[in-house]
C-alpha cells in the first residue's frame, strides 16, 4: 500500500503542485499591490470601506502563504508517521483559510459598528477612493476566474477555496464602490454600511469553508451516488458475488475506501486474494481514491454459527489418529466453513491412495468429505474418491 500511495503522491503532486504554486504566487503579487494601494488611498480619501477592503486583501496574503505551505507538504510521500500520506494537509489548510476569513469578517463588523455609534463623525469620502475600488473590483474578478480555472483543472479543493476567497474580494470591492458612491452623494452612512456588508460576506464564506473542511477532517464519507458507483464496480469484478459493508472517508481531494467482498466459499485463499487485487485495481483506475482496503467474505459462511467448529489442525489430528504410523500433512487438508458446518477436502499422493478407504471409515465431525488422489506423472487427469 505504501508503494501505491507513494506513486499516487508523485502522480498527483507533479502538475498540481506546480499549478498551485504558480497561481498562488500570482495571487500574492496582486494582493500585495492592491492592499498597499487600497489602504494608502483609503486613509487619504477617508474611506473606512476602502481601508476595510485593503485589510481584506492583506488577509489574502496570509491565506496565500497558507496555501503555499499546504501545497508543499500535502504531496509528500507516505512515511512511518503518516502511512496514508499527507493528503489531508490540504483539508487542514482549507480549515485555516475558513478561520482566517471568520476573523477578518468579525473585525470588519466591529469596525463598522463603531462608526454607526456616532454617524456625525463619518467624513466625506474623496472621489479617488471610488476609482481605486473599481480597479480593485476588476483585478480581483480577473484573479478569481484565473485561479478557479487552474483549481478545476488540477481538481484541488484547497485551490477552489482560495479562488472563491478571491471572488469574495471582488464582491466586497463592488459593495465598497457602491458605498463610496453613496457617501459622495451625501449619504455618509453608506461607507461604513458597505464595510459591514463586506464583513458579513467574508464571515459567511469563512463559515462555509471552515465547516466543510472540519467535516472532512472528521472522516466524512463520500456522497451516496459515488459510493453506489464504486459498489457497482466492485460487484462487477469477476469472482465477486457482491460488495457490501462499504465505508469511505475523505483525505484531501481523494478518498480512502473499505469494502467487504463476498466470494465462493470453495475457492483457495490465493484465488480470493487475486479477486481482491483485481477489485481494488478497478476502483483505483476509475475513481479519485488514495487506497482501497478489501476484506474477503466466504459465501454462505455465517460468522457466529461457525464459532466453535473444529480447526483444520484438529481435523488433521483426528484423521492421523486412525492412520497409525503414517501421517498426512496440514497442507493436504482444505476445510470449508459453511453456515455452522465443515466440509473437508483431503489430497492424497499416489502412494497414499490406500489411505482413502481408512479415512472414509473415520467418524470425522464434517458435513462432507472429499478425497482427491493424484495420478502418477505418466497419467493424465486425476481421480476423486
Amino acid at each position: 500500500m505504501e508503494n501505491d500511495l507513494a506513486q499516487l503522491s508523485r502522480e498527483t503532486g507533479g502538475g498540481r503542485q506546480a499549478a498551485a504554486r504558480v497561481s498562488t504566487l500570482v495571487s500574492v503579487a496582486v494582493n500585495v499591490l492592491l492592499s498597499t494601494i487600497q489602504i494608502g488611498v483609503g486613509l487619504f480619501a477617508r474611506s473606512s470601506a476602502l481601508v476595510a477592503d485593503g485589510v481584506h486583501s492583506l488577509s489574502d496574503l496570509v491565506a496565500d502563504f497558507v496555501v503555499l505551505l499546504a501545497n508543499r507538504y500535502s504531496h509528500k510521500e507516505a512515511d512511518e508517521d503518516h502511512p496514508y500520506g499527507h493528503f489531508r494537509f490540504e483539508t487542514a489548510a482549507s480549515l485555516v483559510l475558513g478561520v482566517l476569513l471568520l476573523a477578518v469578517g468579525i473585525g470588519m463588523l466591529w469596525s463598522s459598528a463603531l462608526k454607526f455609534r456616532d454617524p456625525t463623525l463619518i467624513p466625506r469620502v474623496h472621489l479617488v477612493a471610488l476609482w481605486v475600488a473599481l480597479i480593485a473590483l476588476v483585478a480581483k474578478e480577473c484573479l478569481f476566474r484565473y485561479m478557479l480555472r487552474i483549481a478545476r483543472r488540477v481538481k484541488s479543493s484547497m485551490l477552489v477555496a482560495n479562488a472563491w476567497h478571491a471572488r469574495s474580494d471582488a464582491a466586497s470591492s463592488l459593495v465598497v464602490a457602491l458605498g463610496i458612491v453613496g457617501n459622495v452623494s451625501g449619504l455618509p452612512l453608506l461607507d461604513p454600511l458597505a464595510a459591514a456588508l463586506v464583513g458579513f460576506m467574508v464571515l459567511k464564506m469563512g463559515w462555509e469553508f471552515g465547516y466543510e473542511a472540519l467535516q472532512d477532517l472528521m472522516d466524512r464519507g463520500l456522497e451516496e451516488a459515488e459510493v453506489a458507483a464504486m459498489r457497482a464496480v466492485l460487484s462487477a469484478t469477476e469472482g465477486v458475488v457482491n460488495a457490501h459493508d462499504m465505508r469511505t472517508r475523505k483525505t484531501g481531494d481523494l478518498a480512502l475506501v473499505e469494502a467487504h467482498l463476498l466470494v465462493d466459499s470453495h475457492i483457495s485463499v490465493s484465488e480470493g486474494h487475486q479477486v481482491a487485487l483485481q477489485a481494488r485495481q478497478n476502483v483505483l483506475a476509475r475513481f479519485p481514491v488514495a487506497d482501497v482496503t478489501i476484506h474477503i467474505d466466504a459465501d454462505h459462511a455465517d460468522g457466529p454459527a461457525n464459532l466453535g467448529l473444529p480447526s483444520r489442525e484438529n481435523l488433521l489430528a483426528l484423521t492421523n489418529a486412525a492412520l497409525g504410523e503414517r501421517r498426512l500433512q496440514l497442507s493436504q487438508l482444505r476445510a470449508h466453513y459453511l453456515e455452522g458446518e465443515v466440509e473437508l477436502d483431503i489430497f492424497l499422493s499416489p502412494n497414499e491412495a490406500d489411505l482413502a478407504a481408512v479415512i472414509r471409515r473415520q467418524p470425522l465431525p464434517v458435513s462432507a468429505l472429499r478425497l482427491f488422489v493424484e495420478l502418477p506423472p505418466s497419467s493424465a487427469g486425476g481421480n476423486v474418491s
